[in-house]
């Protein structure tokens, strides 16, 4: 009992609607509905996504897609069973292009839209870390106004003590422990998703240029 009483003594609801909901206000405020979405979202694949298998299960796929393109021709290349939602668009497209200058646009858009979509939905646990020890600073104020405005009364300090400094724990929890490192990871995934799918686009691209040209029909 006296565990349980210790830890207690750091939960304040008080001081979590001030940073943790003051947080989180600030991130949804600086980004859009979707973008929201898609960084609560994000938590799901967050330690699951594993960048290297999907790199190696890429050149398989692009490997049979090649051999298909050779044999039957480019048309052919979106019956490649493909484990990844991103490599059967790109099969998909590939085998509807009219020339390897449209597949090459489709594949630039598509990869500044991920671009985009990731950068995000990293953004907002971005902002959710930047916006905690802020949060916190303003719970520290308002306890330490409280408890000046208390010194006349020893036993209602406490409480604006309290508040003051468990507000500046949770700023820097939320910052260092939690939202910032969401942030880190989210980021350093998109890079290294982006990195096999350009690598995987580019060897498509080629393709399309040695099977149709350039030039549209």
């Amino acid at each position: 009992m006296d565990g349980i009483g210790q830890i207690a003594h750091f939960i304040d609801p008080l001081s979590l609607a001030i940073v943790v909901g003051g947080a989180f206000a600030v991130a949804v405020v600086r980004s859009t509905r979707d973008d929201v979405a898609r960084a609560f979202a994000a938590l799901g694949p967050l330690f699951r996504a594993d960048p290297q298998a999907d790199a190696t299960a890429a050149v398989r796929a692009v490997n049979a897609i090649e051999a298909l393109a050779h044999v039957r021709g480019i048309a052919c290349v979106d019956r490649v069973d493909t484990a990844g939602r991103f490599l059967k668009r790109a099969a998909f497209h590939l085998s509807d292009a009219t020339s390897a200058d449209g597949f090459a646009d489709w594949a630039r858009d598509e990869m500044d839209g991920r671009r985009s979509r990731h950068d995000a939905a990293a953004g907002f646990w971005r902002a959710a870390a930047d916006a905690g020890p802020a949060m916190g600073m303003i719970g520290t104020i308002i306890g330490l106004i409280g408890m000046f405005s208390q010194m006349d009364d020893a036993a209602r300090i406490g409480p604006s003590m309290a508040l003051a400094m468990l507000t500046t724990l949770y700023g820097v929890v939320i910052s260092g422990a939690i939202a910032g490192p969401i942030a880190a990871r989210l980021e350093r995934l998109s890079e290294a998703e982006r990195e096999w799918q350009g690598r995987s686009l580019e060897r498509l691209e080629r393709l399309a240029r040695t099977e149709l040209g350039a030039v549209s029909f």
